[in-house]
Parts: C-alpha cells; structure tokens; sequence
C-alpha cells in the first residue's frame, strides 16, 4: 500500500487543495485528534461520497484540554494513523505542529456562546473555545468545501455549526452518525484507557441513554428519565456522573418532555482513567 502523503504546513496544504481547486475537485476535510479508530474512518468514507478529495488533520490542540485533563499522555501514533487513513482513501494526511497553528504572538480565541454553554462546557471550561478556535484556523488554511463531524460530540458538532453559521464561513458542515461496538459503547480513543473489567461497564451509558430516550417517548418526563439513569449508572459502576440531560437537538435548549420535536439524551459519565460521552435522539 502507497504511503499516504503528508504535509505540515499551511503554504504546502494550501499548494495542494489550489491544485485540486484548478482540477474542479471537491474537498472534503476531516479534522482529528489522532489515536483513529473505526469511527474516524467513517468520517473519511462519509466525505468521499460528498468530495472528490478528503483531507485529514491530526492535531492534539493544547488549547482544548483543561489544566488537569490528559493533554500530555492523550496517544499519538501517527504512523499508525496514517496507514488507516490511507486504507479508508484519504487524499491527504496535514499533520501540523503546535508552532505552525499557534506562532508566537497568537492571540486570537473564538468563542462560540449558548451552545456551547451547560453540558461539555460546565464539566470543561474553555474547552468549546479552544475547539472553535482551531476547527475556525483549520477551515481557513484548508478552504474545504465541508467538514465532517462525528455526532458523538454533539455539542461540538452544535458549537462549530453556530459558529459556521455566524462567521459566514462557506463551509457546509456534515454530522456523521455514532459509530458503535456491538454491545452499543460508542467508540472513542479515550476508551482505551478502561481496564478489562471498565470496559465491561462501560456499555451501561448507552443503555441507559436509550432507557431514557424510550420513557420520553411514553411520555415521562426528562427530569425523573434522567435522575433515574445517573443513579443506575453510579449502581453500574461508574464512580461519577457529569450530567445526564435532555436537550433540545437543534438548539441544545433544556426539554423537559417529548412533543415532537427532535431531542437529544446526552451525558457524560467517568469511568476509570476515562470521561465518556455519548447520545441518542429521540425522534
């Protein structure tokens, strides 16, 4: 198998995505943070069907991650990485160093409010900023024609949709559904840091997010659907519960109950070494 081709700044990738502009291409872009998994993937199959090109980034932002989050041990393999991305068919690897997104004398940070407020944004602040922040610089050194979510990180998925939105960025932003495991955990790097016995625990969090999902659609209301969940969870065996809520899933606003519209059960949930997320919707 070719070597999949890789470059590390801006003017090289640039360089590229001209010449494919020149050619009539479409280009796709799929922004990670490396350690890929099947899920990764999907975003990369998803894009081909939509583009002509797909180029994805790996980059472990250091503005995303908290003063006591796993900035430092988060995995990088980017080897590895790169030999997935080129079995999927991606175009082109941009692998970027922290000095070439952040020169001396950065000093811009996009904040994304509303969306990016409760949730992810309680339990981590910051975060959403820096996440804004690097996908806005991301999508000016690429020019892509769309860019490729997944919907694991809903929030994220609603933060970088709002600020598309505001910034008048001609970017068409597509969500990719939750790639899961077979017993329903959804897939995450992240999730290579549960042990063998957190790893049988872990699928809890999707069960009971469908538990809820399905009680919203019998008509309970949110606030018990949700209570109920965390308390199962903590019994489960995971030590803490972020949140467990019902969100409205074009807006993210607080629902209480299930008449019509699109909602989404989201929650957040330590488990060992790890934070998982993970959603449903209710429709």
């Amino acid at each position: 198998m070719t070597a999949l081709d890789t470059v590390r700044t801006k003017a090289e990738l640039r360089d590229r995505v001209r010449r494919w502009r020149n050619e009539g291409e479409r280009v796709a872009l799929v922004p990670t943070m490396g350690a890929l998994h099947r899920g990764h993937l999907a975003l990369v199959e998803a894009g081909l069907k939509r583009a002509d090109k797909v180029v994805a980034s790996i980059f472990v932002n250091p503005i995303q991650f908290g003063p006591n989050e796993d900035f430092a041990k988060y995995p990088r393999q980017e080897a590895a990485d790169a030999a997935l991305l080129a079995k999927a068919g991606c175009s082109l690897l941009y692998a970027p160093t922290v000095a070439e997104m952040y020169p001396d004398g950065f000093a811009t940070t996009v904040t994304v409010r509303g969306v990016s407020e409760g949730l992810c944004g309680a339990a981590r602040p910051g975060h959403f900023d820096g996440v804004a922040t690097v996908v806005s610089k991301l999508m000016a050194q690429c020019q892509p024609d769309l860019a490729l979510f997944g919907e694991k990180d809903f929030q994220q998925l609603k933060v970088i949709e709002r600020m598309v939105l505001d910034l008048d960025i001609p970017v068409e932003v597509v969500g990719v559904p939750i790639v899961r495991e077979e017993d329903g955990l959804a897939l995450s790097s992240r999730n290579r840091y549960l042990t063998p016995a957190e790893r049988a625990v872990a699928p809890a969090l999707y069960r009971q997010l469908r538990r809820v999902a399905d009680g919203l659609t019998a008509g309970t209301a949110a606030a018990e659907l949700c209570a109920s969940a965390g308390a199962e969870l903590v019994g489960a065996g995971f030590p803490s519960v972020d949140y467990c809520e019902v969100r409205d899933a074009a807006t993210l606003a607080p629902a209480t109950r299930f008449d019509g519209r699109p909602l989404r059960v989201i929650a957040a949930a330590r488990l060992g070494g790890a934070r998982l997320i993970d959603n449903v919707a209710v429709e």
